[in-house]
């Protein structure tokens, strides 16, 4: 008969149906959440998730955040063989996992072998000891039912599905029991060290236990095993739960803020303080009285399946006390807790059967329900699930939202992994979800993909990605030990740059350093006045610069300047071609400035190793930085310039001084700080000069010359005068015979052989900007090959000469430079590196710009001795100043520099100055003091 009516019903249109549905909306309307409230409660939940986060607020956090330690998700190079304890639920698994590496995500693979275990009622409410006895004997049956080995060690993955505070991977406290388990005696406890315990009381076992992991945190990681976008886990079953990385800088509660962390929400607690209060309904509240913990996880008893079944049957019994259903009839089945279960929810809601299924389960509860009660109750059914769907969705859309604020994306592409009974067995539960979120976020694309043996899995893989993650660390440290210097190791540079400096004073045979006179025989003493022109060419680009030096109490100057480009084929076209080139730049800036015919004084600043025979000549001993013009090298650069500008015919220039760029700065800073005797370039290349004694220079009869005439300069030294000059010092060649050797990586070698001076200026390979960037690329280009970056993928972009700039190590070791900007940098070259992969990038950077700056203060230090015992003092005062990108730009290059020039010279106080316009001023100081010199 009731076959007969539900066809009759389903096959026409009666008025009784919206009217009963009517009914149960009103009297349901508090669990009807339209997209506003919805979103009102993300919005509660990113609060809470920020509390949680917080070290100051999380005591008072419902939702806890508890970091998992767990840094990485799979990326398919995972390999080994695991024994997974789950435990969980009323019955527990003890699993083999044996995980195949495969070329990279989803070509490996996972096999298992499980049996399952059921827990006696009174072990969940009796002592955690015996609790994880009956673990622990089950796992050694296990290993003699698989013939598995004894006495091999096996790695031991634990997954654990209730909250607990990690303190690592392998140790975490028991926060609280949930779903019935109450064992005694683990509360606050260690759970992993339990589980160690307890395996040493069965004994017999050679096992160790390396991770502890939520199911949460599981199902995430068997999800990532198969697509890389899979950052969210997310349980919906008897209970809930969800995870998700979070940026480590976020995390207060873990040391560190590179790279990323799992997060363990813990959001079933989510409404414990209060914060949903104005959603819980009657039929909540009296659900958490009932309950085995009154008062917590108050969402989780919204929205899990445990607690669905106990709603709807609040909910019917309610609309039959009030003669809502079933005429008015209670019966004594329908007022017993339980009665109503997640599985009679999920059967009532079939698309096909759930009328008829209802019927069934109404009258399985001594029921006699009409078309309509059926109808009404299926309804009831519906808006309860569906408001689980709903609030779930709410979370979801909080965690995905705050993952897209803080990679601050455009476009935002992510994956979900869910494991849980409520998903896997409702039939409407997954399509309701996603359509939810959809609507709440329209903008993201969000997948969502069902774990595949979730937890088991998910344990076995977070172990194997652990181990991945210690061995690719052990390996990458190696490497980079090799820019790594030991004391020794700077005292020997230290050691090494001082003999240089004084076997090229000694001029006596080839030297590694060339100590080239450079007749500058004093600073600037603040009487310099009148204009200048200065010409600065040292690198890609070439200054022209308008120098006024006024006189009085306070001396200043006023700088007009513009920069042009040099063409690559000027650098390594002929010499002629390149002179021409500077002349035509100069010939525009006369006319820019319109003094083209007046005859000004110049001083042209040339960055290159230059061997003076006079202030204003100087002949090229060889090019550097990148140049490779024919023709120049054994030619004066002054008389070159001079002849282009004949050749144009167009103006006239008096080159009164030619000046390297260390010399250059120098200069420029004494003008300012009158202790500063020496100048230091840490750019593209490296560079530094001092004021040596006369005396000591033995190179050339320069020196006979120059006290002859009587244009050196002097320095007082109590009542004596001591003759100085600026010695030029090119210490970018200390190592060109091999006195670096030992510090020299395979890196570094592979540098030095693709440059376009083999042999040749090898300390300024090791310390200067043009080659740092590259030695970062041949160090990513091993480290990749071997498999520990990019996912052992070898890319064109990585195999192409420059194009991991030197400014990119100042970007990316910027102590404000979140990876998410990293990673941005390295797409920008076409290099897509994952969170892992920007640490390891950082990491390298860091090691090789820090050897370099170590190595520029080693060389300091040796300096700064030498000044110190010419002048025979037990304590020295000096100014250094400096000019380059690297010392300016980089975040942490000058204060490593200086940190090490004071360990190794502690007699030594050294000011380290930055040059302002530093090179083309200087230039034009030289050119003054010249002047000044020729007037007196």
């Amino acid at each position: 008969m009731f076959t007969l009516q539900l066809f009759s019903f389903l096959f026409s249109k009666t008025q009784e149906e919206p009217t009963k549905k009517f009914k149960v909306d009103s009297f349901l309307h508090t669990m009807c959440l339209h997209d506003d409230q919805l979103r009102d409660i993300s919005a509660r939940f990113q609060a809470e998730m920020k509390k949680g986060l917080s070290a100051e607020s999380n005591a008072a956090a419902a939702i806890k955040m508890l970091p998992t330690h767990v840094r990485s998700t799979p990326d398919g190079s995972e390999r080994g063989q695991f024994l997974v304890l789950d435990l969980g639920g009323s019955e527990f698994k003890v699993l083999r996992v044996n995980v195949r590496e495969g070329m990279g995500i989803r070509r490996g693979g996972v096999e298992m072998e499980e049996r399952s275990y059921p827990i006696p009622q009174e072990l969940l409410v009796g002592r955690g000891a015996e609790l994880l006895d009956h673990v622990s004997e089950s796992l050694k049956d296990f290993l003699h039912e698989k013939n598995i080995s004894l006495e091999m060690k096996h790695p031991l993955a634990f997954t654990f599905s209730f909250p607990c505070e990690l303190s690592s991977l392998d140790q975490g406290s028991l926060l609280s029991w949930s779903k019935n388990f109450r064992a005694r005696g683990l509360q606050g406890k260690d759970v992993v060290q339990a589980l160690r315990d307890a395996i040493g009381r069965t004994g017999g076992m050679n096992t160790e236990v390396l991770a502890m992991v939520n199911d949460t945190v599981a199902t995430m990681m068997t999800c990532g095993f198969e697509d890389k976008y899979c950052e969210v886990g997310l349980i919906i079953g008897t209970g809930t739960n969800a995870c998700y990385m979070e940026e480590l800088r976020h995390i207060d509660l873990v040391e560190g803020d590179e790279g990323r962390m799992c997060v363990n929400t813990e959001w079933g607690a989510f409404g414990d303080d209060g914060a949903l209060s104005d959603y819980v309904t009657e039929f909540d509240r009296e659900v958490d009285a009932a309950s085995n913990n009154p008062g917590k996880q108050i969402f989780e008893k919204m929205v899990s399946g445990m607690y669905l079944g106990e709603l709807v049957r609040l909910v019917v019994l309610k609309m039959a006390t009030l003669g809502l259903l079933f005429a008015g009839h209670v019966s004594n089945t329908l007022r017993t807790k339980g009665k109503v279960t997640i599985a009679h929810v999920a059967a009532m809601e079939e698309y096909k059967h759930g009328v008829e299924n209802t019927r069934l389960i109404l009258t399985d509860l001594d029921l006699t329900p009409s078309l309509d009660d059926c109808i009404a109750v299926q309804h009831v059914s519906t808006i309860v699930s569906f408001r689980s769907s709903n609030l779930v969705a709410a979370g979801l859309a909080a965690i995905l939202t705050r993952i897209k604020q803080n990679r601050k994306l455009r476009t935002f592409r992510i994956t979900v992994g869910v494991d849980g009974t409520l998903y896997k067995t409702h039939p409407q539960y997954p399509k309701r979800l996603h359509k939810v979120v959809q609507r709440l976020l329209p903008e993201y694309q969000v997948r969502f993909v069902l774990s595949d043996s979730g937890s088991s899995k998910g344990a076995a893989l977070v172990t194997a990605v652990a181990q991945r993650l210690a061995s690719q660390k052990r390996k990458v440290d190696e490497t980079l030990s090799l820019f790594r210097l030991s004391s020794e190791q700077l005292q020997l540079v230290k050691a090494r740059m001082r003999a240089g400096l004084e076997a090229g004073l000694r001029g006596e045979g080839p030297s590694e350093i060339k100590m080239l006179p450079s007749f500058v025989s004093r600073p600037p003493d603040g009487t310099e006045h009148g204009k200048y022109l200065a010409l600065d060419l040292g690198g890609t680009n070439f200054k022209v610069m308008l120098v006024n030096f006024k006189k009085g109490l306070q001396p200043s100057s006023q700088v007009y300047h513009k920069i042009y480009t040099i063409p690559l084929e000027k650098m390594q076209g002929t010499g002629e071609e390149l002179f021409d080139h500077l002349a035509e730049c100069v010939s525009d800036f006369l006319d820019y400035m319109g003094i083209k015919n007046a005859r000004l004084p110049a001083g042209f600043t040339f960055s290159f190793p230059c061997e003076q025979t006079a202030i204003d000549a100087g002949t090229l001993v060889s090019w550097t930085k990148g140049f490779k013009a024919t023709d120049c090298e054994g030619h004066d650069v002054v008389d070159m310039l001079r002849d282009a500008i004949k050749r144009r015919n167009e103006f006239e220039l008096d080159i009164a001084a030619v000046a390297n760029d260390t010399v250059a700065t120098m200069m420029s800073c004494a003008y300012e700080e009158p202790q500063c005797e020496i100048g230091l370039i840490a750019g593209n290349g490296t560079n530094v000069c001092y004021m040596e004694e006369l005396k000591n220079i033995k190179t050339t009869e320069q020196k006979k010359r120059q006290m002859d005439d009587g244009s050196d300069g002097e320095r007082k030294a109590g009542d004596a005068r001591i003759q100085t000059m600026c010695i030029n010092t090119e210490w970018g060649g200390l190592g060109d015979h091999g006195s670096l050797d030992e510090l020299i990586t395979p890196y570094d070698a592979e540098v030095d052989l693709n440059s376009l001076n083999p042999g040749n200026q090898r300390f300024e390979k090791l310390a200067g900007g043009m080659y740092l960037g590259e030695v970062v690329r041949q160090t990513l280009l091993d480290l990749t090959s071997r498999g520990l970056l990019f996912r052992g993928n070898v890319t064109d972009a990585l195999k192409t000469p420059g194009i991991f700039q030197t400014k990119y190590l100042s970007q990316i070791e910027s102590d404000r430079m979140a990876l998410l900007q990293v990673r941005s940098i390295l797409q920008g070259i076409r290099l897509d590196s994952t969170c892992d992969d920007s640490i390891i990038i950082k990491e390298v950077c860091g090691a090789v710009s820090r050897r370099a700056a170590q190595l520029c203060g080693a060389g300091m230090a040796a300096l700064v001795e030498k000044i110190r015992e010419n002048r025979g003092l037990d304590h020295l005062n000096i100014t250094v100043g400096v000019a380059g990108t690297l010392y300016k730009l980089h975040p942490h290059f000058s204060e490593v520099l200086q940190e090490t020039a004071r360990v190794l010279a502690p007699q030594c106080h050294v000011t380290f100055v930055q040059s302002e316009e530093g090179r083309g001023k200087g230039a034009a100081l030289i050119t003054a003091v010249t002047r000044q010199k020729e007037e007196m």
